[in-house]
């Protein structure tokens, strides 16, 4: 393994994170929700249980809404012409991430209520 070789991949990796928190709005939506059930749970002092849990959904969030970005993008390289496959294509990567959230959202209700009430 050439650690140069996987410093320069990191970085490229990295520099998607920041190019799709830079351009893309529902990601920021998702970091901004994510920073906020980060912050809650250390007010609340959830189990450690809840902590993997709520990382590993924000986890799958994120990574979704990332892949639905490079899909987005690599279908708008390809043609800028309506194309049912197209659309298709945007519309079922846009559900998983939206599949994700809702879960996300149900998980969040799970781990806070009993906090909460």
């Amino acid at each position: 393994m050439n650690w140069k070789d996987e410093k320069k991949r990191f970085a490229c990796a990295w520099a998607g994170v920041m190019a799709a928190v830079k351009e893309e709005v529902h990601m920021r939506i998702h970091i901004a929700l994510a920073v906020v059930a980060i912050i809650a749970a250390a007010i609340f002092h959830i189990s450690r249980m809840e902590w993997l849990i709520l990382l590993l959904t924000i986890g799958s969030v994120i990574a979704l809404e990332l892949i639905n970005t490079a899909i987005e993008r690599a279908v708008d390289l390809v043609t800028t012409d309506f194309h049912p496959l197209a659309k298709a294509a945007k519309d079922i990567a846009a559900g998983a991430v939206l599949v994700a959230a809702v879960v996300a959202v149900i998980v969040g209700i799970t781990i806070f209520l009993p906090y909460l009430v």
